[in-house]
């Protein structure tokens, strides 16, 4: 009884021991593998961080980029890099650049001495030009013969009738000329200014005026003082504004007795004029003739010529009515027949300088062209240009 009791005891502790070290592995087993795990790659556990395509190290932080070395396997040497373009400030607007280079256009007439006609049929060659002495390359050359605009700036003074019926005579004889494309205006002028008629294309309102002048010509005018250097800088003035060539048929007797203006400043203006070319016509010849005024008038005819020499015009005196139809006849003729010369001179500076011109006609062997009439009888002939320009000023 005893040792049956015992055994079963025995037996209950080997029982109890075998149970007791079962439960200790199930408790023990799961710390093990989780500890197995714990010493798996992190890449295992985290297979969503991929590293870089540019490649490079990972770290706590998660991966850092750095630039792949380039592939050295194509030898092929890089392209040249393209041609900077130049891009304006932020906020400034497009630029242009524009460079003006001179051009000087100058009309030439040659006209024979004793006929005063036009010569016509020269060539290029036959053209020398020089400008401040240095001969310029004439680049652009041709024979215009066109439509005109000119101004009639007639005296209309109390100075005597005779001096106002051969105003009025040359003004008519000029309008016989006009074509219908030629732009004609009128002005009058004594102690003041005054237009008979605005530019226009119809002569018949040009002749109109004349004639309304004409029937008080016996009648006293309103002022014997004349200012011819006034009325002639107001005519410049108003041709200024036109562009083109344009010329001015001034008829007087050339004295002038109560201008503002003195004779130097006038000259300066005439000198200074840019695309004006002024005829001159004297007026009261017959009677200066008779008086023998004497310097006046002479001091006065002078003044006349001038002002057509500065801007390459012609100065007539006539002594008779009947030279009047003539006169006119070849400003006409004279102001439609030129030869046009261009060049770009070689002193390109933009300095407001006045540059004085020279024409020369030579043969085709460089020397001075000499002319001969129908009997090989040697011709003098003129040749008509302006005596000079004054070049822009550059604007700073």
């Amino acid at each position: 009884m005893l040792m049956a009791d015992s055994t079963r005891g025995i037996f209950g502790w080997k029982l109890a021991g075998i149970l007791f070290l079962a439960v200790l592995v199930a408790a023990i087993a799961p710390t093990g593998l989780a500890q197995s795990q714990s010493q798996q790659p992190a890449t295992q556990q985290q297979p969503d961080q991929q590293a870089p395509e540019a490649g490079g190290p990972s770290g706590d932080s998660g991966p850092i980029a750095l630039p792949k070395k380039p592939d050295n396997s194509d030898t092929t040497p890089p392209p040249a890099p393209s041609q900077p373009t130049f891009k304006n400030p932020e906020g400034a607007g497009n630029m242009s650049l524009r460079v003006e280079v001179p051009e000087v256009t100058v009309d030439v007439g040659v006209i024979v001495e004793k006929t005063h006609t036009f010569v016509p049929g020269l060539k290029p060659s036959n053209f020398r030009v020089y400008e401040d002495g240095v001969e310029q390359k004439v680049e652009g050359f041709k024979r215009t013969e066109a439509p005109i605009t000119v101004l009639l700036l007639c005296e209309y003074a109390a100075r005597g009738i005779s001096f106002r019926i051969d105003m009025l005579n040359a003004a008519w004889a000029f309008t016989q000329q006009l074509r219908p494309n030629d732009y004609v205006a009128m002005m009058t002028f004594d102690l003041n200014s005054h237009i008979v008629s605005d530019f226009t294309q119809d002569k018949k309102q040009i002749q109109e005026g004349i004639s309304e002048l004409a029937n008080g010509v016996y009648m006293p005018a309103a002022f014997q003082e004349t200012a011819i250097f006034d009325a002639l800088n107001q005519g410049l003035d108003r041709l200024s504004r036109i562009e083109g060539q344009k010329y001015i048929v001034l008829i007087a007797s050339g004295v002038d007795t109560m201008s503002k203006l003195d004779l130097d400043q006038m000259l300066k203006k005439v000198k200074a004029s840019q695309g004006i070319t002024i005829f001159t016509i004297s007026t009261g010849g017959l009677l200066e003739a008779m008086r023998g005024e004497g310097m006046t008038y002479l001091q006065a005819d002078n003044q006349m010529k001038t002002f057509s020499d500065m801007t390459g015009g012609i100065h007539y005196a006539p002594r008779f009515p009947g030279e009047l139809p003539d006169d006119v006849k070849e400003i006409n003729q004279n102001i439609r027949s030129k030869y046009e010369l261009v060049y770009h001179p070689t002193n390109a500076k933009q300095d407001g300088t006045f540059r004085k011109i020279h024409v020369e006609l030579v043969d085709d062997e460089g020397q001075p062209l000499r002319m001969q009439d129908d009997k090989k009888k040697p011709l003098k002939y003129d040749i008509i240009a302006r005596d000079g320009y004054r070049a822009k000023q550059e604007v700073e």
